[in-house]
């Protein structure tokens, strides 16, 4: 059964289904591409590892009863007599904790010099948020803009701020970033929302290479139905995060229609 929903499904973005879906969506955009491209191509899984103490998903699942409290009791010496002050009660506190975070993504090789054509990176939180991720993320993509490997950046998380292009006035949920390395600083932006279809592209190659076409979409229908989401989500109750009261009337609306609410 493919995804409902005519592009990105909101629901997949929960933390609770997202890091598996990221890994699969890595791995069967690798499937895809690979028989198309092959012999002189082939598309390769490489992992970008990194330090972080951002915390924002360390203590996610650690039940409260294996974090214990103590209280301190001070004694204090009135003449001969001992009198015990009121305890004081120790305030349970979290604190930045190393934490290795490993990323996948994508390089589309030249069999024959090994040279990296094109990276493909598929965003997660912590790229698209404040901290380590996002300046681990960022010193690669400056890495890459600077070589002249091709680009292909796919952002299909609502949360986060969207990374920097010069203009900043393109308001839109999801984006798909095209940079070619001759073409830089000019790059194609496929930018769309909760109710469109995603935007298929040519994937960018060697300069007279025949392109062939990307179809996210279909790929994400592909892997809606080979992961069995449909078994594991609840169109009953809103999607995480939350949406606009806007596209929540929207959303609602479409559910009830395909008979998912």
């Amino acid at each position: 059964m493919p995804s409902p929903f005519p592009g990105m499904n909101p629901y997949l973005e929960n933390p609770a289904f997202w890091s598996e879906f990221h890994n699969l969506l890595i791995s069967l955009i690798s499937q895809t591409l690979n028989p198309i491209l092959r012999p002189k191509y082939r598309v390769a899984i490489e992992q970008r590892v990194y330090q972080t103490t951002d915390g924002d998903s360390l203590l996610v699942g650690v039940p409260d009863v294996a974090v214990q409290s103590h209280q301190t009791t001070n004694i204090q010496e009135t003449g001969n007599v001992a009198v015990a002050s009121p305890p004081t009660q120790a305030v349970t506190v979290t604190i930045p904790m190393p934490e290795t975070v490993r990323e996948t993504y994508l390089e589309v090789r030249d069999v024959a010099t090994k040279e990296v054509v094109t990276v493909i990176e598929v965003l997660s939180p912590k790229n698209k948020r404040a901290g380590d991720g996002h300046q681990s993320y960022n010193k690669k993509r400056l890495r890459v803009l600077g070589s002249l490997s091709n680009l292909v950046e796919i952002d299909l998380l609502r949360n986060g701020k969207s990374m920097a292009i010069v203009q900043n006035d393109i308001h839109s949920y999801y984006r798909i970033l095209v940079s070619r390395s001759e073409f830089r600083p000019k790059a194609d932006l496929y930018a769309f929302n909760l109710q469109n279809s995603i935007p298929s592209f040519p994937l960018p190659l060697r300069h007279r290479d025949s392109e062939p076409i990307f179809d996210l979409q279909n790929i994400l229908h592909d892997l809606y139905d080979r992961a069995s989401y449909d078994l594991v989500i609840d169109y009953t109750k809103d999607p995480v995060p939350a949406l606009s009261n806007t596209d929540k009337d929207w959303l609602d609306t479409f559910l009830r229609e395909n008979a998912l609410r």
